[in-house]
């Protein structure tokens, strides 16, 4: 963390986070949030939707079968 994020967290306070529990109703099934209150997020407890992770994808695998130039080696 920065000199500058280090001040700023100082003056301001860290940010309140989404929490990322999800909410339910009586019978412990998950709510849906209510469209007409674009404001609050009702699906979590907290009224706030938490942000979306991103994911590294891992790199392509070459192909199955014979490894590439190994049947046109130069004989010695």
């Amino acid at each position: 963390m920065g000199i500058w994020n280090k001040f700023v967290k100082i003056l301001i306070g860290d940010p309140v986070e989404a929490s990322g529990q999800r909410a339910r109703d009586s019978k412990g099934r998950y709510k849906a949030d209510d469209k007409s209150t674009p404001n609050i997020n009702e699906a979590y407890k907290d009224g706030k939707t938490p942000k979306k992770k991103t994911v590294k994808k891992a790199p392509a695998k070459r192909g199955r079968g014979r490894p590439k130039g190994s049947k046109n080696k130069p004989k010695k």
